[in-house]
């Protein structure tokens, strides 16, 4: 099956949220045939290396209105191919952008929630706070840099925000499972979500599969990067890390 020719979108603003955060604003013809109700889901953003070769980078659409959507971007200090493009972009110019790919929220049948990730992740999470039932209880554990990455977030009254900070995430993998270890586990049956450092994803991979028994049917957890891997080499790691576990 071949996949879908990508679409252009056009650059319409960028918002520095945090000092490592910046929300890129896509609109232009691409949404001519772009679905509707799509925050949430992932895309693939098209670069182009000085070389002339292509790569993509996997983000989530954060927000999206009739005429354009929101991405939300880390801004890493290696200066990689998405952050280069991010920091250079202005009104006006044009980006090819593939997908979106599946929505991945936690099945709102749960009887509480516990959600988990590092800054990468944080657009995702935010969508599936927004979209919990209003009676939802439970947490969300969220790794930033500093307390100046912390973000205002639509949330049900009854799940408890923790902000945890690491300031060398992927370096220091303790952070985030030490953080979702001091919650209390409630009863009844959890919808759990994680995303994070590839790294700190297993630990936390292990500690709800082992540790808590959670149902797979009841988990989704995932890598978005690794220390020192580009997306490329990333992908294979993740792989056959998921050949292993099984």
């Amino acid at each position: 099956m071949s996949r879908p020719t990508p679409r252009v979108f056009t650059v319409l603003d960028k918002t520095l949220i945090t000092p490592h955060m910046l929300r890129v604003t896509l609109g232009g013809d691409g949404m001519v045939t772009f679905p509707e109700d799509q925050a949430g889901t992932y895309i693939k953003l098209m670069f182009t290396r000085n070389d002339g070769t292509s790569l993509m980078r996997t983000y989530t659409v954060r927000a999206q209105r009739k005429d354009a959507i929101d991405v939300d971007l880390v801004l890493h200090e290696d200066g990689g191919p998405a952050a280069q493009w991010v920091e250079q972009a202005v009104p006006g110019d044009t980006l090819e952008i593939g997908g979106p790919g599946p929505r991945k929220r936690v099945d709102q049948t749960a009887d509480w929630y516990l959600l988990a990730g590092d800054m990468t992740a944080l657009p995702a999470i935010s969508d599936n706070l927004e979209n919990l039932p209003a009676h939802a209880r439970g947490h969300a554990v969220i790794e930033v840099l500093s307390e100046a990455e912390v973000q205002p977030l639509d949330k049900p009254d009854g799940i408890q925000l923790h902000w945890v900070i690491n300031e060398h995430p992927g370096e220091n993998s303790d952070v985030l499972i030490n953080a979702v270890r001091g919650i209390y586990w409630q009863d009844g049956r959890p919808a759990v979500w994680a995303a994070c450092e590839f790294s700190a994803m297993r630990r936390l991979r292990h500690y709800f599969k082992v540790e808590r028994e959670v149902a797979r049917s009841d988990l989704y957890i995932s890598s978005y990067w690794k220390l020192g891997m580009n997306e490329e080499r990333h992908k294979t790691a993740k792989r056959e890390d998921a050949e292993q576990a099984g």
